[in-house]
């Protein structure tokens, strides 16, 4: 569910157009089943734009939500007390189809060297890391809190809620359950303007930021230390607000809808710290690696809480991706909260100063992000920690670059990312509360300009839909 795209928008209003007049048709006589069409629509319209995106999306979004409940249902009619022995079995048997399309390449071609040309064309199906994630957290919460198996009508929802299916927020039972036990479709002016504002800036953060950021990234210099630290700007920049953007946009559909989803992003680029980023970016996966996999090792109540920190980070970098690149760049965003957690214990850094570090931390390890040639990869590293690439004919054939027409669009829209960071930052120092005067009146209008002048002819996936 591409929703920079307006097929997307299309087939929305077709679908919800049908569902209000059947309401409306058959509404008088439903009587108290009123509630169970409203949900049952809901779901036809989450299954019907899921079946829009791809058949192949939609087989194996049924063919993991129907496992997890009937394993669901079959653990808990076994002794509840080894239920945990159990998820042995079933949490591999969520994960085999992630496993599988995601991974299957990479281990056996690239880690075991064998080669199978058939694993090198698998298509990711759209979401999978997301709905299986939520999946599985699903299954853990029901049975640590000994919660009852919900009707599988509302589980469907819970599981194929659409705005939030191919690229999150990662929803819990307790947040998103409820609110699909109690749907009904309702229109309320608070919710519905709260989700216009969203999906505004939403849009205005894809389509005329991230969009044309994608268009000028350039990274293919591999000696000047300063070409690709723009590339690592430019890509950190773009990822962001790419990602930010689609949150945003599901968070106001969902509102439209009379749910709350979870805040995705809280303005990461003004964290003043590493621990502080990754309370920021991405919070719902940052929650789910810390109640799933790192509050079970231990957390940091023990002694080897570094190597947890650690193996935490690794495996989120390789949920991200199949590659050594993306092993890395989760490596190094571990050893960053390390180093910040030991510091932290012995000095107070001035804010500016965390600021910057954090900031210098982040971008460089976008290089290990976007960068996916790992022979490449290793010269752009060794440029970055070389001396010599820092030298004056290097600055001067990046000026040269940058004072070319691209390079002065690409310095405009720096400045406007920075106006745009400035105003995330005022939202989070004075109000605490982020995005608070981007989504001001006035300021969304200008948005929305910007918007219709600066959006790029040609439509560009989301970034995540890869993940």
């Amino acid at each position: 569910m591409n929703f920079a795209e307006s097929r997307f928008w299309e087939l929305l209003a077709a679908g919800l157009t049908v569902i209000l007049l059947l309401r409306w048709l058959v509404g008088p006589t439903l009587g108290k089943r009123r509630d169970d069409f409203d949900k049952a629509a809901l779901l036809s319209l989450g299954l019907f734009l899921l079946i829009c995106v791809s058949w192949v999306t939609f087989l194996i979004f049924l063919l993991v939500a129907v496992l997890s409940f009937v394993g669901l249902k079959w653990i808990l009619r076994q002794n509840p007390s080894s239920w945990h022995r159990y998820l042995f079995v079933l949490i591999p048997l969520q994960l085999a189809p992630l496993i599988y399309y995601k991974y299957a390449n990479f281990a056996v071609n690239e880690v075991f060297g064998f080669n199978f040309p058939s694993l090198r064309h698998l298509i990711i199906p759209v979401g999978i890391s997301f709905y299986t994630f939520q999946k599985v957290a699903f299954v853990v919460d029901t049975l640590a809190f000994k919660q009852p198996l919900p009707r599988f009508l509302d589980y469907l929802n819970f599981a194929g809620f659409f705005p939030q299916i191919v690229a999150g927020p990662i929803e819990r039972r307790k947040d998103l359950l409820p609110q699909m036990q109690a749907f009904r479709f309702r229109w309320l002016p608070a919710e519905l303007n709260y989700g216009a504002e969203r999906i505004a800036l939403g849009l205005f953060f894809k389509l005329c930021l991230a969009d044309n950021l994608a268009i000028l990234f350039d990274g293919t210099s591999t000696q000047n230390a300063y070409e690709i630290w723009l590339a690592n700007i430019v890509f950190g920049l773009r990822i962001y607000y790419d990602f930010a953007g689609y949150s945003l946009i599901a968070l106001g559909l969902a509102s439209m809808l009379g749910v709350r989803l979870t805040l995705n992003f809280a303005s990461p680029y003004c964290a003043t710290s590493m621990i502080e980023f990754w309370r920021r970016w991405h919070i719902t996966l940052s929650q789910w690696f810390r109640d799933y996999l790192y509050v079970p090792l231990g957390g940091g109540r023990v002694r080897w809480w570094a190597f947890n920190v650690a193996l935490v980070f690794v495996v989120s970098g390789i949920w991200h991706g199949a590659g050594w690149n993306f092993a890395l760049w989760g490596a190094a965003h571990g050893l960053a909260l390390i180093v910040n957690r030991l510091l932290g214990r012995r000095l107070k850094i001035p804010a500016p100063i965390g600021w910057t570090l954090t900031m210098l931390t982040s971008f460089w390890a976008w290089l290990g992000f976007y960068e996916t040639r790992t022979s490449v990869l290793a010269m752009k590293l060794k440029a970055l920690f070389n001396p010599h690439a820092y030298g004056s004919y290097a600055l001067h054939e990046a000026l040269h670059q940058w004072s070319s027409a691209n390079g002065f669009v690409v310095l405009c829209f720096l400045v406007l990312t920075a106006v745009i960071l400035a105003l995330e930052w005022q939202s989070v120092a004075r109000r605490d509360v982020p995005y608070y005067y981007l989504c001001r009146p006035a300021v969304l209008v200008g948005l929305v300009i910007l918007t219709v002048i600066l959006a790029p002819g040609r439509s560009n996936g989301f970034i995540y839909f890869a993940f």
